[in-house]
């Protein structure tokens, strides 16, 4: 009886010990979880551009609470730094993301000035960086690292230019910020009309910081053009519609065309009747008929006290959906290179219509619609009157 109860004994120490030392060996498998994705997230929440920074971090929030803050089982971890949209910022907080907070991928880039701050850095340290905003065409070409996501200015200007042609205006004004995205909405632009016999009477820069437009809505009268057109960044552009009727250029028979900043989904019901009839070129409006669309809207709207999504939450949204996709891609295991490599070539419908990441160029190849502002059901919205499918930069 007491070498049974020694041998019971005996064999209760080694299964004991045995589990002891499974549990051991098993434990890095379920203690260790790996480590959070970040996405450093660089916007202008504060300044004149602080319309962008919000509207893409609501957009960022509505993407991660629809579709969860986990991928390929890695937590996603958005950490958003504030740059004022000025670039000694942006350099700044894009370093101490990338040093400190080592985080998988940079994104946002409210303005170009921002975006090409960050390029170097980004570039040194092989982290993909998701342009959001910025829309000036040579942008992505100055790091192998950037992917873009919002839309660039020879898409925009370009179909506004042949609007021009086929609608047989013969005089134009240009007038535009005297920044990389004016400067390249003027070029594409004016080249192109007058390509075609269209003749350009003058090409007015307005300086960045200079918010009053009546002089050189004055200057566009004297000119007595068919046509002007603008671009100018979204904030800015209510009171540049308020001073075009100030001025009287609507009854002198001006007509105000341009990039869809003009009218800005987010600003254009505090335009007032002054914008409708305004003619813009632009990738995206609150009102595209989809259904993807009218969710996004809808869920925008709930989830930011009724605030109208535009083109920057578009972008925002895209660029979420694209980090998404390649962590997914990549098993989520990838980094640098091979995430860059994996948002190469997505193409996915967007509430703005179908859109592709070009796998050469890492820009964003989309349709462009020509809209036009009215009034429906008490609110104006940017009405899309003619699409131009897969336009490239």
């Amino acid at each position: 009886m007491k070498r049974l109860c020694d041998s019971s004994a005996r064999a209760a120490v080694r299964l004991f010990a045995g589990l002891a030392c499974a549990s051991f060996l098993a434990a890095p498998s379920w203690a260790q979880d790996p480590e959070p994705f970040k996405v450093g997230l660089v916007l202008p929440m504060t300044g004149p551009f602080a319309s962008t920074g919000r509207q893409i971090d609501a957009a960022v929030k509505l993407y991660t609470a629809q579709h969860g803050s986990s991928v390929a089982g890695r937590k996603v971890e958005v950490l958003l730094k504030d740059d004022g949209g000025v670039p000694e910022q942006t350099k700044r907080l894009t370093q101490e993301l990338l040093v400190n907070d080592k985080v998988d991928v940079i994104a946002g880039m409210g303005v170009t000035p921002s975006a090409l701050a960050a390029g170097p850095l980004v570039t040194q340290a092989k982290t993909p960086a998701v342009i959001m905003a910025a829309a000036t065409s040579g942008i992505v070409a100055t790091s192998p690292y950037f992917v873009r996501t919002s839309y660039t200015l020879r898409q925009s200007a370009g179909t506004m230019a042949d609007w021009t042609v086929k609608n047989g205006i013969k005089r134009v004004v240009t007038m535009v910020s005297d920044y990389g995205p004016g400067i390249d909405a003027e070029k594409v632009y004016s080249e192109k009309v007058q390509k075609d016999g269209v003749q350009v009477l003058e090409q007015i820069r307005i300086p960045m910081r200079n918010p009053d437009f009546a002089p050189f809505l004055q200057r566009v009268r004297d000119l007595h053009p068919d046509a002007v057109f603008v671009f100018v960044p979204s904030g800015p552009a209510a009171q540049l519609m308020k001073q075009f009727t100030e001025r009287g250029l609507d009854k002198a028979g001006v007509k105000l065309i341009g990039d869809g900043g003009v009218t800005d989904d987010d600003l254009l019901n505090d335009m007032g009747d002054a914008a409708i009839g305004t003619i813009t070129s632009f990738h995206y409006s609150a009102s595209h008929d989809s259904a993807l669309n009218r969710k996004f809207v809808a869920e925008f709207g709930k989830a930011n006290n009724g605030m109208r999504p535009n083109f920057m939450a578009v972008g925002g949204y895209d660029g979420m959906h694209v980090i998404y996709q390649a962590l997914e891609a990549t098993q989520g295991k990838g980094k640098g290179e091979a995430l860059v490599n994996a948002m190469k070539g997505l193409s996915f419908e967007s509430p703005r219509g179908p859109v592709t990441i070009d796998a050469q160029t890492r820009d964003i190849v989309q349709n462009v619609y020509v809209r036009k502002v009215e009034r429906k059901d008490g609110q104006l919205w940017n009405t899309e009157i003619d699409t131009v499918k897969a336009v490239k930069d």
